[in-house]
């Protein structure tokens, strides 16, 4: 592919950020549940280490998008282009092998579990041992389990959620578990994160810190993401790009400047003045 002109983003933390060449590449998918579309017709592309935006208003369909490029939903028209490989019908456990990941609206975590186990989860796809083995920790399957572990501490670290890591997920607060499902799919290693409203729900001071994991991880791992979220003001702070979607239709698709100037993009949120 050729170099992409745009080549370079400066982060909020002064660090400049080199755009790559583009890692997804999502063409003219339609997605309908009987009667009803949920996706019309979009197309849009992601490059790499790219912190990209998928807004709308609700019931626009922009989970229904997450959805079909991790593989939950297949669309009866259109294909998905992700690293290289090109498929009609991403299936979960190609996305999650060949670098997927995710985390949910609704909080998709194992309530009894404590934190480390939790997140150690994001790692299954790794492991190489066979369930006898994981199960005796003995010989290999205890040797590759010590080393996934140091890499979920890791992480553990780098989300700041040491103080919890023993502690059953069912008992935190709710921006706490939020937090425990990032660290989760960060586990996996990701090429392409999926956020899907990562900070819905949450106060001030969690909203902040979300964001500043956000804009780290992308930094500091050069993961590419792609970020669910209704607070503007969060979507034009970190964004590069943005897509909007109504109705399942893209409305828009350019920097957040382009897209909050945009009076499709006006009237979708705000109403048609007469």
């Amino acid at each position: 592919m050729a170099e992409v002109e745009v080549a370079t983003a400066a982060s909020p933390t002064g660090k400049v950020r080199q755009i790559g060449d583009t890692i997804l590449e999502v063409e003219d998918i339609t997605l309908s549940f009987g009667g009803l579309v949920a996706v019309n017709d979009v197309s849009f592309n992601v490059r790499e280490h790219e912190i990209f935006s998928i807004i709308g208003p609700n019931g626009a369909g922009k989970s229904s998008m997450l959805n079909v490029i991790n593989g939950v939903y297949h669309p009866q028209k259109g294909q998905i282009t992700f690293n290289g490989k090109t498929r009609k019908h991403m299936k979960a456990h190609h996305s999650a092998a060949e670098g997927i990941a995710r985390t949910f609206q609704n909080i998709a975590l194992f309530k009894g579990m404590t934190v480390l186990d939790n997140v150690m989860t994001g790692r299954n796809k790794m492991m190489k041992s066979n369930f006898l083995t994981q199960a005796l920790y003995w010989g290999k399957g205890r040797n590759e389990e010590i080393t996934h572990r140091r890499k979920v501490e890791d992480v553990i670290d780098f989300l700041q959620i040491q103080a919890i890591r023993k502690t059953p997920v069912g008992r935190l607060p709710y921006g706490l578990q939020k937090r425990v499902e990032l660290a989760r799919a960060l586990a996996a290693e990701p090429k392409l994160l999926l956020l899907d409203e990562p900070m819905a729900g949450m106060n001030v001071e969690e909203k902040e810190d979300m964001c500043r994991f956000v804009l780290d991880i992308n930094d500091e791992f050069g993961t590419t993401i792609i970020l669910i979220e209704h607070d503007m003001g969060v979507v034009m702070d970190l964004s590069d790009r943005v897509v909007v979607l109504n109705y399942g239709v893209k409305i828009a698709d350019g920097t957040p400047y382009d897209v909050c100037n945009n009076q499709a993009v006006i009237d979708a949120y705000l109403g048609v003045t007469e």
